[in-house]
């Protein structure tokens, strides 16, 4: 069995409740993944719980403070499978402090409108988060 590194991200919206923007990020590298879309986020360190991973990577790419929201569990033991070496869990937040800029890894942010979640040419490994959450926020 492959064991996995956890990774965290955020789905950053404008509204926790009733999320209608969604913050996607454009990746810098590594080269084969440059220009594609993403959740900011990233690697779990030794000691630290995935929350608090989350909200220091937040800090450091984007540049702000997050109030997390519902996790956004995934079909693999609560994870979404992102690499063969990397298993992701994301959790909608909210900005609550700062506003978020392209500090590490990304050179451009997005906010997508309703109708708007997949114009940015997503990782392949989001595209399914993507529509999971896009069929979560969908109206009823």
């Amino acid at each position: 069995m492959t064991v996995r590194r956890l990774v965290v991200a955020a789905a950053l919206v404008d509204d926790l409740a009733a999320p209608q923007r969604l913050l996607a990020a454009r990746r810098t590298r590594p080269a084969e993944l440059a220009g594609r879309w993403e959740f900011p986020g990233g690697k779990v360190d030794p000691g630290e719980t995935p929350v608090e991973a989350l909200h220091r990577e937040i800090a450091e790419e984007l540049g702000v403070q997050v109030e997390l929201g519902e996790e956004i569990v995934g079909p693999e033991a609560g994870g979404w499978v992102i690499t063969d070496r990397h298993v992701m869990r994301l959790w909608f937040a909210r900005v609550t402090g700062g506003e978020p800029a392209p500090l590490v890894e990304h050179d451009e942010l997005a906010w997508l409108g309703p109708g708007e979640w997949f114009t940015v040419p997503w990782l392949d490994a989001d595209v399914p988060i993507v529509r999971h959450l896009d069929r979560l926020t969908a109206p009823v």
